[in-house]
């Protein structure tokens, strides 16, 4: 079974998810390609080398052309699932976009069907979304892992004004997943990250790997103390973690 695990030791955004695979071997071309079958008008990649303090990093940016609009929740769907999109990918887009409706929904104490996003609606954070989620089939993995992430401190500012960090749809994106409290004040993870590292990975690694390619995802900051940089690992898993078993003992009594 070939695996993605996701070492999140600096944070973890849409668009280090991106650079890290794209870091992995997945070709640009190939990916804008894909891309492109949304029909979203507009925009292009821009996928530059990066050096993050002495780390060797790929860099993508989406560069929007003209004004975009504000998406709801239920205009995504319709965007996603009414493309010519491979199958493994829409759906792993559509369950990454759905966590962050039901994270949206319930911070703001809102209906799913009444969500609309502000900063993750933008073209740039659909194309991390759907872009990450068309690479991860390129790369044919089937299943991803993920690390603890770092939980800081500091404040954004946001659509919604001055909101503290971790963001509250962020916050809601990582109940149930393990944290690290860090004293750095900045976003070191993004909703578009948690999203898709909530909704397409589980918090485990299996027990024996053979890796393949290690790639890096270069953030937009420059830290006082660690590379901005998201690790994505490819590799042959032996063995995975299994799930909760049931074992069903049935007999012949003779009496």
């Amino acid at each position: 079974m070939r695996i993605c695990y996701f070492d999140c030791f600096s944070g973890i955004s849409g668009d280090m998810v991106l650079g890290a695979l794209l870091d992995c071997g997945v070709d640009p071309s190939s990916l804008q390609e894909e891309l492109e079958k949304l029909g979203l008008p507009g925009w292009r990649l821009e996928v530059e080398r990066a050096n993050k303090k002495g780390f060797a990093a790929t860099s993508v940016k989406v560069l929007v052309e003209e004004k975009q609009e504000e998406r709801h929740y239920e205009e995504i769907v319709a965007l996603i699932a009414g493309s010519c999109l491979g199958e493994r990918a829409k759906e792993r887009a559509l369950a990454t976009f759905g966590r962050l409706a039901e994270a949206e929904a319930k911070v703001h104490g809102i209906r799913v069907e009444d969500v609309h996003f502000h900063e993750v609606g933008a073209v740039d954070s659909i194309i991390d979304i759907v872009g990450s989620c068309v690479a991860l089939e390129l790369l044919g993995i089937d299943r991803c892992y993920g690390s603890p992430v770092p939980w800081p401190g500091g404040s954004i500012a946001t659509a919604h004004g001055l909101l503290p960090v971790p963001a509250p749809a962020t916050a809601a994106l990582l109940v149930g997943w393990p944290v690290r409290p860090t004293p750095l004040e900045a976003e070191l993870v993004t909703p578009t990250g948690a999203a898709l590292l909530t909704a397409l990975a589980v918090p485990a690694l299996p027990p024996l790997l053979r890796p393949e390619r290690v790639g890096y995802g270069a953030g937009q900051m420059n830290l006082p103390d660690r590379p901005n940089v998201l690790r994505a690992v490819i590799a042959q898993a032996e063995q995975v973690p299994a799930g909760d078993s049931v074992v069903v003992v049935e007999a012949n009594v003779d009496d």
